[in-house]
């Protein structure tokens, strides 16, 4: 792999383009360097406007990526064709308050209270990558981990401090040809050990969470695949709907 900041500049010549690169020419060596990139590369398309995180399953180290102001959307938004059209329906924060390290061993309770809305959203996923089902892991953390869009739906009135990844029922679907249901289908489990890992993780890094931001959290329906033409709904119940076209 060359330094961070050329293969940034290979990610975002292929983001502006629309051709993607080889994965082999933008693949880190370890974490630490695919998250030097994506700093890289959020450095040459704008201002963090929040961040995602997932974990593959209650156990795991979670992975995150930040994500550019320009591409959090109200729900209903149009987008372009894409090269994936990748969809998922996720529960999503806004952080009230600067947070450091510290606030990582704040109780559940308390930590909730740090966040002052939740959403749902459709994070659109997309890639950079030429042969992207076969592209390694890393490749994709170095690619913002595969970061499209998030449409976002208004605020939700739930109750932060009650949310469980869990038990979250979701449904999305794509038109008339696709249709998804799920509860509890976030494989992160504890929505508060993520967070208490991504709060450590951005102040270690030097970009601490700061007020405003959005935070989504996984997926609670696992990803599926919009046509060209295609609009996508989703729900998740006690947050509400939001919508994307392509």
């Amino acid at each position: 792999m060359s330094n961070a900041n050329e293969v940034a500049d290979r990610l975002v010549a292929a983001r502006n383009s629309g051709r993607p690169v080889s994965w082999h020419d933008v693949l880190p060596s370890d974490r630490a360097a695919a998250y030097a990139i994506q700093d890289a590369t959020l450095a040459r398309i704008g201002p963090v406007g929040g961040w995602k995180v997932g974990a593959s399953n209650p156990e795991a180290e979670p992975v995150c990526a930040p994500l550019p102001a320009s591409g959090l959307l109200a729900s209903g938004a149009r987008l372009g064709t894409g090269l994936l059209r990748g969809v998922e329906a996720e529960v999503a924060l806004r952080v009230g308050r600067p947070l450091t390290a510290d606030d990582a061993a704040l109780p559940d309770g308390e930590l909730a209270k740090a966040f002052d809305a939740a959403y749902p959203v459709i994070e659109v996923v997309e890639t950079r990558l030429e042969d992207w089902t076969n592209s390694a892991a890393l490749a994709q953390l170095a690619d913002l981990q595969s970061h499209g869009a998030l449409l976002m739906g208004p605020a939700s009135t739930v109750s932060i401090a009650a949310i469980d990844l869990r038990s979250v029922e979701a449904h999305i679907s794509i038109g008339d040809d696709v249709s998804k249901r799920t509860t509890g289908g976030n494989p992160a489990g504890d929505i508060w050990r993520m967070l208490r890992w991504l709060i450590r993780h951005c102040a270690d890094r030097g970009t601490p969470l700061a007020r405003g931001q959005i935070v989504t959290t996984g997926s609670c329906t696992g990803m599926i695949f919009a046509r060209e033409g295609a609009s996508v709904r989703a729900r998740l119940e006690g947050f509400g709907e939001v919508a994307v076209d392509f």
